[in-house]
């Protein structure tokens, strides 16, 4: 009689080969689920709007210039290695909303380093950072154009920079200050180190007309010390204002106007901010008992609140501000709610003119700071609005 002989390896082959063509068939499905590129599908890559329109770049920022260049391709490589090394994961929005987004991002800091570089020694260009930031995909692959890295080098400069080897250096000419009221004894020592500085930053703009005579192009002296200097007085001026305002009526001293400086072409001695402080009483005088209206109310009238304009017009916020608008947001209304305290806590002290000048003055200050911090907050990551933070920065009283 003939026995089958039972062939115990064909047995396990055959179960082997079910087993993976079940699992075979698995992963198929699951590919086909989660859009796995298949052997004959490209992967998409990175397709980038080129940098091309860089201006003639000063010779101190070209280093740095040169560097971003080279970053936006590196940040388009890391991008495609990026989407290669993630097919089949997430959705159909992935690529978007975890590569291209971020890639965006990167794209707009960078640009925005170009121009601050090149900003830094000649005119700031406006290079079109958010246009050039958003990426899209070539879809069927290929290869993601790079970003040229080539920087245009600016001239020397010559006769119409700093003047040429023959030529007397330019001098700086800026208007004085001329129009200071009585100067309150509290604010003397503080008014008269501005009036010193707003001197001391002319010394500083011609040194610098001397040690940079060559750099830069022709708008050299207006781009990299005039405007800088016009930024430098602006603020100093602007100090001497808050400083008389906390002790007497806050002056307009025309800091703009006062701000900036030309030049003396031939040479010759800079004009020099006299620097007498017209003098004052010491302030305070009559601390009075209010009840007139003027002050902070009498013992049997309603003490005056604050009124301030609401920020309204924000727009929509990145998440990765969000937090730091809201603190600010907040901090806005503690200002309030402390400059109430501060009139409750204060009446019959000073003039008629203390509140305004020692509680809505100062609070004016701290609002103008914080509607720029949430400014920059939100253009660290989108386009950087314009709060009006001058024109909400200014309270009234509710009498």
């Amino acid at each position: 009689m003939y026995r089958a002989k039972f062939n115990k390896s064909s047995s396990k082959n055959t179960r082997r080969w079910q087993i993976g063509a079940v699992a075979g068939v698995a992963v198929a499905m699951v590919g086909v689920g989660l859009g796995v590129a298949s052997a004959d599908e490209a992967v998409p890559t990175v397709n980038c709007p080129q940098l091309t329109g860089l201006p003639a770049v000063p010779a101190q920022a070209q280093a740095e210039v040169q560097r971003n260049l080279e970053l936006l391709n590196t940040q388009i490589s890391e991008a495609n290695n990026r989407i290669a090394s993630t097919v089949g994961q997430g959705g159909p929005n992935f690529i978007q909303n975890a590569i291209l987004g971020p890639l965006a991002d990167k794209r707009f800091a960078t640009i925005n380093r170009i121009e601050t570089a090149i900003g830094r020694n000649a005119a700031k260009p406006n290079l079109n950072a958010e246009g050039l930031s958003d990426c899209s995909l070539n879809q069927d692959g290929g290869n993601s154009a790079q970003q040229p890295t080539d920087v245009p080098a600016a001239g020397n400069g010559g006769g119409n920079n700093a003047g040429g080897g023959n030529n007397a250096l330019p001098t700086v000419n800026c208007p004085t200050l001329t129009n200071l009221p009585a100067i309150p004894a509290q604010a003397a020592a503080e008014v008269q180190r501005n009036l010193e500085l707003l001197n001391t930053q002319i010394r500083e703009a011609n040194a610098r007309i001397v040690s940079t005579v060559g750099q830069g192009g022709a708008n050299f002296i207006q781009n990299a010390i005039l405007g800088p200097l016009a930024d430098k007085r602006f603020a100093t001026i602007n100090r001497i204002e808050t400083a008389i305002g906390r002790n007497a009526a806050k002056p307009n001293l025309n800091a703009e106007g006062l701000s900036e400086c030309s030049l003396n072409q031939g040479g010759g001695a800079s004009a020099e901010q006299p620097v007498e402080v017209p003098a004052g009483n010491a302030g305070g005088g009559n601390a009075g008992n209010g009840g007139n209206g003027n002050g902070n109310g009498g013992a049997t009238g309603a003490l005056p609140t604050v009124n301030c304009p609401a920020l309204n017009n924000l727009p929509a916020i990145p998440a990765q501000a969000a937090a730091e608008v809201q603190r600010n947001l907040e901090l806005l209304n503690t200002q309030i709610a402390e400059a109430n305290n501060r009139i409750a806590s204060t009446v019959g002290q000073g003039g008629p003119n203390f509140i305004q000048n020692a509680i809505l003055g100062p609070l004016a200050d701290k609002r103008f700071a914080t509607i720029n911090r949430i400014e920059t907050a939100i253009g660290r990551n989108a386009a950087k609005p314009n709060l009006n933070a001058e024109g909400l920065s200014d309270c009234s009283l509710n009498q």
